[in-house]
Formats: C-alpha cells, structure tokens, sequence
C-alpha cells in the first residue's frame, strides 16, 4: 500500500511540480500517494502545515524563513527540502496608470527594471497602493528591493496590500490597489477581463530568483526520513519532467482542470511558453524562462538565496541582519536534497552556497557529475550579495 501524503498548494502555475508529481506517477513510483489539499490563501496554507493538517506545502520561500526569524505568528518551525520553481511573477498596474505610465513617456518594453521603475515611481499620481499575495514573499521583497534601488523607499513609502493572488483582479476593480505582483496565471487574468496592463516580469529584478519551496514541518522532516526523501524525489522527476518544452501542452491541460488551477489551458500555457499578453489590445511580449522548473539547478535550495532572504526581512523590520542571516541559511536544508537525490543521476552543485547576482551569462561549475551550467542570476542593479560561508 503507498503511503498517503497530504499536500497542500495554491492555485498557482508554479505548484505544477506536485500536480505533476502525482498525475503522472512519479510519486507513484517513489511509493507514495500525494493526497492535494487546495487552499485559499497563503496564511491558511501556512496554517495547514504549521498545525499539521498538511503533511508538505507549496509555500512561498520567505515564509520559512520569517517563521524562523519569529516573524508572522507563532507557526511550527519549517524546512524547505526543494525549490519549486525560479521566476514566474509578473507586476502590473490599473488601466489608468499604465495611461499615465505612457503620458510619461514608458515604452512597456518588459525588459528594463530601471526604466519601468523610473516610469512608474514618476507617473505615480501619490502614494502607490501595491497588491502582493503575503507580507513575506518574493513578490514583497523584489518590489521593495526594485523601488529603494530607484529612490523610492519601501516599505516606508509604499502601501503594501495583502490580496489573494486569485482576488487580485476584484482589487484591481474596486479600485483598492494601483498596481500588484503576483504569480501567473492571475496577472494575465486581470489582463484578459480588461482590468489591467503587465508592466515587468520580476526575473528583470533579479534574473533567477526563488519563488515557490517545497516546505515541511522541521519535526517531520526529521521523524520521517524515507517519506521526505521519496517526496524529494517524486517532485524533483516531475521538475525534470516539466523542463522538457515537449512537455508544456499536458501541463497545461492538467493545471487547468476544476480541482487544480481552474483556469483555461491557453491562459496558463502563456506563462508555460513565456509568451505573455501584456494589454488588452493584445500586445504581447516573449520572456524566455519566464517560470523555471528544472534547468540550472533550479530544484536546488541553495542556502545563499534563504540568507538573502534573512537580509532583506531583517533590513525592512528592524531585525539584527546577524542573527537573522543565520537563522535564515539553515531553513533550505541543502543537505536533506542533496541526500535524497544521491543515488539518481541528479547534477547537483558541488557547494551549497554561491555569491548571488555574480553570473551575468550562463556558468560552469563544480557538480556531481561535471556538467551542470547555472544560469544568469543577475541583480537589476548590478549589486552583488556574498553569503556568510560558503
């Protein structure tokens, strides 16, 4: 009998390594049954696990690593065993600012952070209401990371707005926000009901950058070995599997059914194919890895990424940056995959830690096997973000 593990997601593009895992037996052939609960916003889902309704989740990367800084309530302390999926955000704005966006001259080019941030810090008409699924998310950092590099001061200088990612349109509409990031394929809909405009994918802030983790409970983690590494296992096939272009319609066809995404397989397939729809009028714009399941490593929690994490929670809440560095690297639990995959032909990186921001084309480095090429993770600005051990 497969063991059941329940396993809670988002409807989002990016839980589609546990869809996939489940729907095309790869968690089968580990042995186990993935048992998808659907939630409705992150802070349930957050819930779900800390309170052990849920076995795994589909979790936003900051999260565990606000928990272990003693951010966001007093949930379980968490591990991230896998990365989900590298990019996959887009930011948009209201019909009426993406007017004033062209008054001030913006070419909606979908490439430039520096020149779209300008343009919208500048064609602002006061103090920009920004929706973002969860206060300690990468869609909350990188909009805060893009808009101080520019000038703007954020948090203090923007208002946050928590919304679900499917509710962010019904934002849009009521007028309660002016502009939002938020995970395919929900900024494509308000682009499709005529409600909005796609104004940057946040792979233009920072080129490859951690979205979703695969996050369990520290004290499962540790009680449950052979499950935790069966479930590694399992996602990192379905990855591989979904890094395969030959693999996009399928996925597209099982994300869209009533149980998972609910939403039709074209919208989704947009996201899938980086051909993005960035108007009403029907501009579009071809953003290549604009969601990255497999390529570069992308399963890999590198301990870096969690203390640049730590970091940037530390610099806007008035933690010791210290302390919260170190709480941070030891949430992406790089040990735990790299021992769940020793025996599979996984590339894994030699190192756990790498300078972030520092590779500006694709890059050789030192692996398992010899062949593993990381792929351009580049900051907007040319920063650089050094770990503390390598």
């Amino acid at each position: 009998m497969k063991a059941a593990l329940k396993v809670g997601f988002i409807p989002l593009v990016d839980a589609a390594p546990l869809i996939v895992a489940q729907e095309m037996g790869f968690a089968a052939e580990e042995g186990i049954t993935l048992d998808l609960r659907r939630a409705p916003s992150w802070s349930a889902l957050r819930d779900m696990l800390s309170f052990g309704h849920v076995d795994a989740a589909h979790m936003l990367a900051p999260v565990p690593v606000a928990t272990a800084m003693g951010l966001g309530g007093g949930s379980a302390p968490m591990a991230a065993i896998s990365v989900l999926s590298m990019n996959g955000n887009v930011i948009g704005v209201s019909r009426d600012l993406a007017d004033r966006l062209r008054g001030v001259g913006h070419r909606f080019g979908f490439d430039d952070a520096r020149e779209a941030g300008q343009a919208l810090i500048a064609a602002a008409p006061g103090r920009l209401r920004i929706g973002v699924p969860f206060p300690f998310s990468m869609h909350a950092e990188l909009v805060y990371y893009w808009l101080s590099s520019l000038g703007l001061p954020a948090p203090q200088s923007v208002d946050i707005r928590t919304v679900p990612p499917p509710l962010m349109s019904d934002a849009l509409k009521a007028g309660e926000i002016d502009a939002f990031c938020v995970g395919e394929p929900w900024g494509s809909r308000s682009v499709e009901e005529g409600l909005g405009e796609l104004l940057l994918p946040t792979r233009a802030i920072w080129a490859f950058a951690p979205e979703k983790v695969l996050a369990v409970r520290d004290d499962w983690a540790r009680a449950e070995p052979a499950l935790r590494d069966r479930l590694i296992r399992a996602v990192w096939r379905a990855g591989r599997w979904l890094g395969d272009p030959a693999s996009r319609s399928l996925t597209g066809e099982l994300l869209s059914r009533p149980e998972f995404l609910d939403i039709p397989a074209e919208t989704l397939d947009r996201a899938l194919s980086g051909d993005l729809v960035i108007s009403p009028s029907g501009e579009m714009r071809q953003v290549p890895g604009f969601v990255e399941f497999f390529k570069g490593a992308a399963t890999f929690p590198w301990r870096s990424q969690a203390e640049w994490i730590g970091q940037q929670l530390a610099g806007r809440t008035g933690l010791d940056r210290g302390t919260a560095i170190r709480a941070a690297r030891e949430v992406f639990r790089s040990d735990l995959h790299r021992e769940a995959l020793r025996a599979t032909t996984a590339d894994l990186p030699g190192a756990s830690s790498k300078i972030e921001g520092a590779l500006p084309v694709p890059t050789a480095v030192s692996s398992k096997v010899g062949k593993l090429i990381l792929e351009p993770d580049s900051f907007f600005d040319g920063r650089v973000f050094e770990p503390s051990e390598f």
